[in-house]
């Protein structure tokens, strides 16, 4: 199963440069609640299997498994959801338009607003260290939280653009592909490549972040486990 980091980059994350975030249990390995709900395996042996098994039922909430592989039976564990993601890599970004809105860093005292921010508009999982995986930024009208983005898996080499999302009262604004555009910018400045997930099925937000220079690299599989 050794390939390119970006066929199964929750385990080059968590195998790597933020492998001190994740829960191991041999070959299995899921990030801690706080930061998030991936989990990864070395391969998909039975004995390997079985630990991702003990690895979401020792620990509070589902656990979420993004490759190219479709993932076999997992003991003492149920299908939640499963869904098929569009994995996307920038090598040459839009060049950035002039903003009259200011883009503000975000960090732990924000926390409160981005995670209300995230179940308001769903960008994806967002937990309350979600915002320690990388730099995140945002947008703030009269003191709240109106948009922000940032990063979220960090594979040797690549950095994962996330949790792009505007509160439904200032979306049409330009604030979160502008916010894209920062994020991505700072990860190729760092000589690193950016790259995105996105669901299959929705192809406005693919066709925004085609627009923002993005690409079509490969489909992905997420797979959501809970306990039985």
């Amino acid at each position: 199963m050794n390939a390119h980091p970006l066929d199964r980059p929750v385990w080059s994350a968590f195998t790597g440069r933020q492998a001190d975030l994740a829960l191991r249990d041999g070959e299995a390995l899921r990030v801690h609640p706080d930061f998030g709900l991936f989990a990864a395996t070395a391969d998909h042996a039975p004995e390997t299997l079985a630990a991702l098994g003990r690895l979401v039922r020792a620990h509070p909430g589902e656990v979420g498994v993004v490759e190219r592989f479709d993932l076999p039976p997992v003991p003492g564990t149920q299908v939640t959801k499963r869904a098929i993601l569009h994995q996307m890599v920038a090598q040459t970004l839009a060049p950035p338009k002039p903003v009259d809105f200011e883009i503000q860093p975000l960090g732990d005292a924000d926390s409160p607003q981005m995670v209300a921010l995230a179940a308001l508009t769903a960008p994806g999982p967002f937990f309350s260290r979600t915002h320690e995986l990388g730099e995140f930024v945002g947008v703030k009208v009269d003191g709240q939280l109106a948009a922000m983005a940032g990063e979220r898996l960090r594979p040797d080499g690549f950095t994962e653009v996330s949790a792009v999302c505007a509160h439904p009262g200032h979306r049409g604004k330009g604030y979160a592909a502008r916010l894209m555009l920062h994020v991505a910018g700072k990860i190729v400045e760092r000589g690193e490549t950016p790259f995105l997930h996105s669901f299959a099925d929705n192809a406005g937000a693919i066709a925004l972040y085609e627009a923002l220079g993005f690409q079509f690299r490969c489909e992905q599989v997420l797979t959501v486990l809970a306990p039985l």
